[in-house]
């Protein structure tokens, strides 16, 4: 064998050796990447909360905080096709139940045309234009009252979680700050 094709059969099997060294092993997910997964969610008794069973995989842009950081940290670890069963504590999903949350209300605080019923979710506006979601846990009288936990705060979360797929993000996703269907905006 010659000296050139020498090398080049030495270049091919450092790159086979290369590409069988990195063949099923997960890279990290980049931020601005569109990331769609199959996913079912249960609290800790095993109850099934949301899925994607029977739907589109979820997707979301990676980096973005679109999802729970430690779930997002989970599936970028995780390679096209694979399944990870993830668990989440309370304080890494919605965070612990806080009782400061859970506050009371005078009736004439609420428009008077307005709806109230127990369970009830609604959004209020901070001063500073914040959404902040909340439920009417209580009504009595002329007391309401209501909690702005988040509805899974306090409960430990398991997902388990398929990854599907994985693309870039386009200019029109990432200036909208959302991931847009197949054929373009689905708004």
């Amino acid at each position: 064998m010659n000296p050139k094709s020498l090398r080049l059969y030495e270049l091919n099997c450092i790159i086979k050796s290369s590409f069988n060294l990195f063949r099923g092993v997960a890279m990290p997910i980049q931020a601005n990447k569109v990331v769609s997964v199959n996913y079912t969610l249960k609290d800790s008794e095993g109850v099934i909360i949301d899925s994607t069973a029977n739907s589109p995989p979820f997707a979301y842009i990676s980096g973005s905080e679109q999802i729970l950081s430690k779930l997002e940290e989970e599936v970028s670890g995780m390679i096209i096709d694979s399944r990870k069963n993830i668990k989440l504590t309370a304080s890494e999903a919605y965070g612990d139940y806080d009782e400061k949350d859970v506050q009371q209300a005078k009736r004439d605080q609420f428009p008077e045309d307005f709806n109230l019923e127990v369970g009830m979710r609604y959004v209020a506006n901070s001063p500073d234009g914040k959404h902040m979601p909340f439920v009417i846990t209580e009504i009595s009288d002329n007391v309401i009252t209501i909690d702005f936990n988040h509805p899974l705060a306090g409960k430990n979360l398991e997902f388990e979680v398929e990854l599907v797929d994985i693309r870039d993000a386009t200019a029109e996703e990432m200036n909208h700050g959302h991931v847009h269907g197949p054929d373009g905006l689905h708004h």
